[in-house]
Formats: C-alpha cells, structure tokens, sequence
C-alpha cells in the first residue's frame, strides 16, 4: 500500500530530488524532503503537498545524516525507501584541487550515502524489506575532465551500491543505483 510507504530523499530541496519528492508525493508516499541550506526551496516543495515533511540535516555529517533516518523511524515507525541524491559538483582542474575541495565532495557525495544507508539499513533489515537507491552519475562510470573528485565520489557510490545490494540482499532489501547524464538543474 503506497499510502503507507515512507520514503527518505536526501538534498531534495531542489532539481532532480525535489522532481523526485514532488512525484513520489503526489502518488501518495510519504516523503520527508532533507535539505541543508536551501529552506526557501524546501518550503516551496512542502507547499504544493499534503504529504511531506521538511528536515534540515547536513547529511555529510554523521550526526546530522542519523538525526534525518532518526526523525523518519520516530514519526512513522520505519523507512521503507532512502534515496540517497545529495551531492555536489566542482569544476575544477586537478593541480587546482584543493584537499578542501576534495574533502566537501567526497564527504557530500559518498560519506552521506554510507551514513544514511548505514543508519537506515538497521531498521530496513529489522522489518525484512528496502529499497535504497543512490543517485549516481555517468561521469561515475566514465569520468570526466575537470570533475576528478566528482567522477571518483560517484565511481566510489557505484561499487558501494554493487557491494551492498549484495549484502542486504538476502534481507529483502535492494540496492540501485541510477547514473543520470546532464539533466537541466541548477548543478
């Protein structure tokens, strides 16, 4: 029953994870919409729907990512579905990386994945049912001149999504991933 279904989408306050909370919503999940700096969009997003919740969270912080999945299992009692989507895209040449720059993306693109499933896999596994999808990138699979820290956070999502569809598997819960091409949004 969709009515029933809890849906957790990172980063959605805008482009492809706000079309996605719009959609999902609209059918009749419950969706809460994590954002981190963008409340204005968030709101807007909330506005149009009955059935969303707004939560700030950097989920490139531990602590932040499991207050996001502690939030969803307190007001609804599960997650049935983590769509992993924050992230963050530099152009940059790589002499000109920084470790900084290195550091946000890696952090914003893989280490919330792996915070928000980790957190979220331990209620998905009690109940014996999940779907987490992690929206990755083509330059995952085929790189990208000047996207280096990007390229690799993304090829890094893509064998995190294979590794750990292979582990929750026999839990009945699955893992995908979806590496979009250019999509007409602000990044």
């Amino acid at each position: 029953n969709i009515v029933n279904k809890v849906v957790v989408v990172t980063g959605s306050s805008r482009g492809i994870g706000a079309n996605i909370v719009k959609t999902l919503a609209k059918k009749g999940y419950r969706v809460i919409l994590n954002y981190n700096k963008s409340e204005n969009y968030a709101q807007n997003v909330q506005k149009e729907l009955i059935n969303v919740d707004i939560f700030k969270a950097d989920v490139s912080k531990k602590a932040e990512a499991v207050s996001l999945i502690n939030f969803a299992i307190e007001k609804y009692g599960k997650i049935d579905v983590l769509i992993n989507n924050a992230g963050i895209s530099q152009s940059k040449l790589f002499t000109d990386l920084t470790d900084e720059d290195w550091n946000n993306i890696i952090n914003s693109n893989l280490n919330s994945a792996f915070f928000c499933s980790r957190e979220a896999a331990k209620n998905m596994i009690h109940n014996k049912s999940g779907l987490i999808i992690n929206i990755s990138s083509i330059w995952g699979i085929t790189g990208a001149s000047c996207e280096v820290a990007y390229s690799t956070s993304k090829a890094a999502l893509n064998g995190f999504t294979k590794a750990l569809a292979k582990e929750l598997g026999p839990s009945n819960i699955r893992v995908n991933a979806i590496a979009p091409g250019i999509i007409n949004t602000d990044m």
